[in-house]
């Protein structure tokens, strides 16, 4: 359903023919996301993680020390720490791609990547485990299915999106480049907008389903290879 809120303020903008069709887009959205904000669990996600974009941004430095404003142990403080990881290792993938970088800086650099996104993998299982155990004694309906992916996965990508958006909105804010440039950015970014509203509606959709015991969800450990000396084939024959 759309909230009234954004059809009266889009249907007004486009009766006065005042706003363009990319702001007029980009206001609805913005109804959508402010709508879906006051309501579910996604809603609080994205409010963490558009937090610790905006926290991280404070120095820029992959170095920085985090601050988890969030009480240990709770989905919030989890929340907070796994878009933290994910905004250091953003700016880690743009510095090993500089074209200048020194070789034992880049390979650094890699080790520490890899590093990051087992840490990443560990933390999205433990927001599935907090599903598992909140919905644990819900009865499971004999007509349930199971979706395509966790819940964690899809805030997984939910973290990734908070990070697109903000950095493509500080292109869109360039004074550097030209029209051009500026109004593909401008593009994307509505396309970024529009998606954070569709996966935090299905988000929610499927945590309420869940909830319902219309759907039921299984959590696959990540079998990751390159990170253990026991199943990296480069690993374990430098080891012999």
């Amino acid at each position: 359903m759309v909230p009234e809120e954004a059809k009266v303020l889009s249907f007004h903008s486009i009766s006065n023919n005042k706003e363009s069709v990319f702001e007029i887009k980009k206001l609805i959205l913005t109804e959508f996301y402010n709508y879906f904000k006051s309501m579910s669990f996604s809603s609080d996600a994205n409010k963490i993680f558009d937090q610790v974009v905006a926290d991280y941004h404070k120095s820029d430095d992959v170095n920085a020390q985090m601050k988890n404003p969030y009480q240990a142990g709770t989905i919030e403080s989890v929340l907070y720490l796994k878009n933290w990881i994910d905004s250091v290792q953003w700016h880690l993938e743009d510095i090993i791609r500089d074209p200048q970088i020194d070789p034992v800086e880049a390979l650094k650099i890699k080790r520490r990547i890899d590093k990051s996104n087992q840490d990443r993998t560990d933390l999205v299982e433990r927001i599935d485990s907090y599903f598992l155990e909140k919905y644990s004694s819900v009865k499971v309906k004999p007509t349930a299915v199971i979706n395509t992916e966790s819940p964690a996965w899809a805030i997984d990508r939910l973290s990734i999106l908070a990070l697109k958006i903000y950095h493509m909105q500080v292109e869109v804010d360039r004074k550097d480049v030209d029209a051009s440039h500026i109004d593909a950015c401008q593009k994307k970014l509505d396309v970024l907008l529009e998606q954070r509203v569709d996966l935090s509606s299905a988000i929610d959709q499927l945590i309420s389903d869940i909830e319902n015991g219309d759907r039921y969800m299984k959590v696959y450990k990540q079998m990751k290879m390159y990170n253990d000396p026991n199943l990296n084939p480069v690993l374990y024959a430098s080891g012999k």
